[in-house]
């Protein structure tokens, strides 16, 4: 049983060109080298057809799951979104109450999530913690180390 997951319009149009390509070229691609294998010989002895089948089972559950994942999209209308707590696709500058560092998210699909461009899942420890927080709300938050208490500073979409 899959549940809605919501996406940025760009994501969810990367996710597509991903399910896009693997259908395409993964599979051809698949169907190339399980050719190449059969051609090397008796198939009961051939690990490296077994391996190209295996392989083949992995690429068709992969496409099989990004399906699903595609077909239980929405897309955000950003113009009905609540201003006044945190909530997907917002952006929100925490403060971090032991240490008074500031660091600015914005709170994506686990899908979409990337650390590198300061994009948290809404399924991960400090995503979860900040739903529904507003500005100047305290979120204490579990993770690995410990517990972190974080000030919600500013939100903004």
């Amino acid at each position: 049983m899959s549940s809605v997951n919501y996406y940025t319009k760009e994501g969810l149009e990367k996710l597509k060109e991903e399910l896009n390509h693997l259908k395409t070229k993964g599979r051809s691609n698949m169907a190339k080298q399980i050719a190449e294998a059969r051609d090397k010989g008796d198939l009961s002895e051939n690990a490296e057809y077994d391996a190209a089948k295996d392989a083949q089972g992995l690429l068709e559950l992969k496409i099989s799951k990004l399906e699903g994942v595609v077909g239980n999209a929405r897309v955000i209308d950003e113009s009905s979104l609540d201003t006044s707590k945190v909530g997907i696709l917002c952006n929100v500058k925490i403060k971090n109450k032991k240490s008074g560092m500031e660091v600015k998210y914005q709170i994506v699909a686990e899908e979409e999530a990337d650390l590198k461009l300061n994009k948290i899942s809404i399924k991960s420890p400090i995503g979860k913690g900040l739903l529904g927080k507003k500005l100047g709300e305290v979120a204490k938050i579990k993770v690995p180390a410990g517990e972190i208490e974080f000030e919600v500073v500013d939100i903004s979409y």
